[in-house]
């Protein structure tokens, strides 16, 4: 796709029509046989396969289509929702092309209107704010100190590395506290809950700005950066300055016991409003003319700062992964991709290049680490990696 014809159908995104207008139009177009729908279950299933339903239900929150009318082979989008059915654990798998809805499904426990625990997808909303902060003048700088918005905890600090972690540190997860996914004490101190103290409890494992860590604890602490730095709890903050101009309500929000929301991975929301975030992402910020986040800051949260990081094992498709500002990114195939990424297979999928978003909702396997959880998980990562790399180049 040229970046003329691309900009051109992203200038297009989100012009929805009304609720009332689109059901009504889809009415009378289905009732005449002209919704130009895919063919039916019984045509995509050749060869006696199960049929696969994954036309989207018209709503006020996009525009839907197909795969065809979008450009995308719909054997491709059939085979990826054929292989859906077979995962125990995936709760809800939605297709964006062109700023159109073009596949959606739920399985299992998932619904239309399910609120899903995005676990460290979180994350990647975190980000967002940081960004929006920074606009607003509420932080001046990435390269403020983390220590400078803990002072009860500045004058506890035994190492002098820890003053020199700073907020860029943080986003990037090079602020070189550990990673507690690989420590058991660790991860039984991140869920009991009480975070603050851990600023001086957990040692550094490398120096700040050196080397990539998975550090949920430094996310925790970037949010309650966020909250002092602009005044108000970070739940607030975001529903005004992120999910309100989109059209979402958040869900609920996990909190430490300290009352603090979770930024490693709290948040709840549906798979389309999981989408939308996506979409605003690969919009450069903007969602229907409202410039959210700023471009320049799109474009330094999903830049690879460390390269060739470790994937858990979490999946094979999913090859030469980076980091960014709480962005992964990966490569399937040909294409290269950001993605933001949650235990049990949330995943909010940018494929710039194709001007596609994918997301996975499932289950969340909250304080579940085990193989269980991770073999679930990589089904699903696997499920949507195999997918990428059937998608030709555009």
């Amino acid at each position: 796709m040229t970046n003329q014809v691309k900009n051109a159908a992203r200038g297009r995104r989100h012009a929805l029509p009304s609720m009332v207008g689109a059901i009504l139009i889809l009415s009378i177009l289905v009732s005449s046989g002209l919704a130009g729908c895919e063919p039916s279950g019984a045509e995509l299933a050749a060869g006696g396969s199960a049929a696969v339903d994954y036309q989207p239900l018209p709503g006020d929150d996009w525009m839907v289509s197909t795969p065809t009318e979008q450009g995308l082979d719909p054997e491709l989008v059939t085979e990826l929702y054929r292989n859906a059915t077979e995962l125990e654990t995936l709760y809800g798998l939605l297709v964006i092309k062109d700023g159109h809805l073009v596949a959606e499904a739920y399985f299992n426990e998932g619904a239309l209107d399910q609120k899903a625990l995005l676990q460290s997808a979180s994350k990647s909303f975190l980000s967002a704010l940081v960004g929006i902060a920074l606009d607003q003048g509420c932080l001046s700088s990435v390269d403020q100190k983390m220590l400078d918005f803990f002072p009860e905890s500045a004058d506890q600090i035994a190492d002098p590395r820890k003053t020199q972690v700073t907020v860029r540190h943080m986003l990037q997860m090079r602020a070189g506290y550990p990673d507690e996914e690989r420590n058991s004490a660790y991860l039984d101190a991140l869920y009991w809950g009480e975070y603050l103290p851990l600023i001086v409890d957990f040692p550094l494992v490398s120096d700040p700005g050196t080397a990539f860590h998975y550090s949920n604890l430094t996310s925790n602490w970037l949010a309650i950066i966020l909250a002092r730095a602009c005044g108000e709890d970070l739940k607030s903050y975001a529903q005004e300055h992120l999910f309100a101009p989109m059209g979402i309500e958040v869900g609920d929000w996990l909190q430490d016991r300290d009352g603090h929301y979770i930024g490693s991975g709290g948040i709840h929301l549906t798979a389309r409003e999981a989408a939308r975030f996506g979409a605003l992402y690969l919009d450069d910020g903007a969602y229907q003319g409202t410039q959210i986040i700023s471009a320049a800051w799109v474009r330094d949260s999903l830049r690879t700062y460390s390269e060739g990081v470790r994937n858990y094992g979490r999946s094979v498709r999913f090859r030469d992964m980076g980091y960014g500002y709480q962005w992964w990114s990966a490569r399937a195939g040909d294409h290269r991709f950001n993605f933001a990424w949650g235990h049990g297979g949330q995943l909010i999928v940018l494929l710039d290049e194709l001007d596609m978003v994918i997301v996975t909702t499932a289950d969340s396997f909250f304080g579940q680490h085990d193989g269980q959880s991770w073999k679930h998980e990589k089904a699903i990562m696997n499920l949507v990696g195999d997918f990428i790399q059937s998608l030709p180049n555009e």
